[in-house]
């Protein structure tokens, strides 16, 4: 079922609020799939996702690879039968205030993450919502 990525519906929106992980799907150099699990918040105001990571992780090296124009990733998150996914472009930013909106953020759905003077963050601007956020009734 499709969504609109800034109109979330109550249920949705709920759900990327749940202290639950996700995966992120990147893509390598040679064009196969980068798939890890991660802590991901999402901003239905502005339509980003973002993914806090250390400068040298992979995710972020296949991510910075694309250039300014950024890469098409998706996010996915999965409890039992409700499921959501997140998709659109990403890109890696460096900047301090950027990297602190991220930690902040994150802090407020997981947990104050510890100290990494390597830290960016992946910004997605979500252009497609994918899901379920309520289980499905009875078969």
């Amino acid at each position: 079922m499709a969504h609109d990525p800034i109109d979330f519906s109550d249920a949705l929106l709920a759900f990327w609020r749940e202290r639950l992980l996700s995966t992120l799907t990147t893509h390598r150099p040679d064009g196969s799939p980068h798939v890890v699990p991660v802590g991901v918040t999402y901003d239905p105001q502005t339509g980003l996702a973002r993914v806090i990571t250390n400068r040298t992780s992979r995710k972020a090296r296949n991510v910075a690879a694309a250039g300014a124009d950024g890469m098409r990733v998706a996010l996915c998150q999965v409890d039992w039968a409700r499921w959501s996914t997140l998709e659109g472009v990403a890109v890696v930013r460096d900047d301090p205030a950027a990297v602190a909106e991220a930690v902040r953020r994150y802090a407020e759905r997981y947990r104050e993450p510890r100290v990494n003077p390597d830290r960016v963050v992946i910004e997605i601007t979500v252009d497609r919502v994918l899901g379920r956020p309520v289980p499905a009734g009875p078969a």
